[in-house]
């Protein structure tokens, strides 16, 4: 006989899953009995906060979902704030967990891990939550779920599982037709073609969304001679390409060069107030003359666009392409590479006119990019990054990600930075965390060094939470409850018999960068 928790383990290897992250416990046990003879990898972190963060930081450096395996009840809410950040970023993450016994929900007996309505909390966050009663309710909902995050906007997605079904018979596994994500209309791409031909000062605006389709991006802003603006989640596209501009469109150089456009193309992104208005001054317009690309057509009806295609970006930025390649240039160049080089340089020069400290925090993040080539970076919130989201340069696609956009969670950087090296075994991660940051998530450097990651964990050291006390002085708020003592990092890598270096020169750390390679070590630099 095969069980309903057997099944899971089974219908999850179908989809491709090799990582599965989770605590187990009494209530997941069902769960895990297939787990052993089968390909998937288990991942135990140090707390179900964490599981989650790994699989978000997994699925970002892969682009497959990332798995967790989470305990009903506190397991659960516990990583409901890693979910939180997923649904913010468009993360493919499926959560399963357990449940209580199905003659007990909702009854208010004190079962140990009882939730009123577990199913009702996690829908206000997930994309969706289901519960399966019976073995004809499985497959369907995890095909559901793996449809999903092929043809739609993907985000985090929640199964549960009562303890009674768990271990049940399993129906037999049928074979079904995996879709493919939707073609874009032909008539919205001969009208966004008709939009874009015509113009002498044409921008892409690039998102999260468009992170695997840098090919197609390019060809298309070479043969519009367009900059392409990045936004955080995108960077990495185009590196030192003569057109990008990697740089937040909440400064305005850049919002100067999308005001000066007579067309934009947005693809990707959803003109979240962290990429487009971090200050809150309300100085981002949605332009007038807007052609907009997304896979979700909800996304594409919060905001007004003269034309809008419902596609995967690549799809859509090759259909355009084509579109408009036997189509007849202006007369007018849009002299775009001089655009955009002028957009790059005044954003640089804005960026020390916002905080005079920002540009050598950038300089730090531009150090540890060069020290190591192609690493990915996964950041927490902490000043170098928030210095690098508004104007920074990575030279791998995919390979810049952090928590300082959208929901803003803390204590992201550690966990996800694994989940991210797990993904791709091959590549240097470097996790950039400030000491405050990395506190909420020490423990999971155990699970670093279990799994043996290719990760590094540079600990920007200002001692305490030195953006949120900038912030109270800038509005006169006298400093409370920010300058929480940091550990001695020395001692805490000992613990973990890691390496650990200290520093607080630029030379200095990218030696020592190097010489931490491939990790898990850690790096501290302190901010002087």
């Amino acid at each position: 006989m095969t069980t309903i928790g057997e099944a899971i383990v089974t219908l999850l290897e179908r989809h491709g899953v090799d990582t599965v992250f989770g605590i187990p416990g009494v209530h997941t046990v069902e769960l895990y009995r297939g787990l052993a003879t089968s390909s998937i990898r288990h991942v135990t972190p140090r707390h179900e906060q964490g599981a989650a963060f790994m699989a978000d930081g997994y699925a970002r450096a892969s682009g497959r979902p990332g798995v967790a395996f989470v305990i009903t009840g506190p397991g659960l809410t516990n990583a409901i704030t890693a979910m939180g950040q997923a649904r913010a970023d468009s993360i493919p993450m499926l959560v399963i967990s357990g449940v209580n016994a199905r003659p007990t929900l909702g009854k208010g007996l004190g079962h140990l891990h009882e939730l009123p309505d577990q199913r009702g909390l996690m829908e206000k966050v997930a994309l969706f939550s289901v519960r399966v009663e019976q073995a004809a309710e499985l497959q369907p909902a995890i095909e559901r779920a793996f449809t999903l995050f092929r043809t739609g906007r993907p985000g985090p997605v929640h199964i549960e599982v009562p303890l009674d079904v768990m271990g049940l018979p399993a129906d037999p596994i049928r074979e079904v037709e995996q879709p493919e994500p939707p073609a874009p209309d032909p008539s919205a791409i001969a009208a966004g073609a008709r939009a874009i031909t015509g113009a002498v000062r044409p921008v892409i605006l690039a998102g999260g969304g468009a992170v695997r389709a840098e090919t197609a991006l390019r060809a298309l802003a070479e043969r519009l001679d367009a900059p392409v603006v990045l936004t955080t989640n995108a960077r990495g596209l185009l590196h030192r390409h003569p057109l990008a501009v990697p740089a937040s469109a909440s400064m305005q150089p850049v919002r100067a060069l999308i005001d000066g456009a007579d067309v934009v193309v947005a693809v990707g992104t959803e003109f979240g107030p962290t990429d487009y208005d971090m200050y809150g001054d309300g100085g981002f317009a949605i332009p007038k003359q807007l052609v907009r690309i997304d896979i979700d057509a909800e996304q594409l009806d919060r905001h007004p666009a003269s034309v809008k295609i419902e596609a995967d970006a690549a799809a859509a930025l090759s259909a355009l392409s084509a579109a408009i390649s036997d189509r007849a240039r202006p007369s007018g160049t849009s002299q775009g590479q001089e655009r955009a080089r002028q957009a790059r340089q005044d954003a640089l020069a804005e960026l020390g006119r916002l905080a005079p400290y920002m540009p050598a925090q950038l300089e730090l993040v531009e150090a540890i990019r060069d020290a190591l080539p192609n690493s990915i970076i996964v950041g927490d919130s902490t000043q170098p990054i928030y210095a690098a989201n508004l104007n920074y340069d990575h030279d791998r696609p995919g390979g810049w990600f952090n928590a300082a956009t959208g929901f803003g969670a803390l204590g992201y950087g550690p966990p996800a930075a694994i989940g991210a090296s797990l993904a791709v075994p091959d590549a240097q991660v470097v996790c950039l965390t400030g000491d405050g940051g990395f506190q909420f998530s020490l423990p999971e450097i155990a699970a670093a060094v279990e799994t043996k990651a290719r990760v590094i964990f540079l600990v920007y050291n200002n001692q305490g939470y030195g953006e949120i006390e900038l912030s109270m002085r800038q509005v006169g708020v006298e400093p409370v409850g920010v300058s929480p003592a940091p550990p001695d990092f020395g001692k805490i890598a000992e613990a973990y018999g890691l390496p650990c270096a200290a520093v607080n020169r630029l030379d200095d750390l990218q030696a020592a960068l190097r010489e931490a390679v491939p990790g898990p070590a850690i790096v501290e630099f302190t901010a002087g």
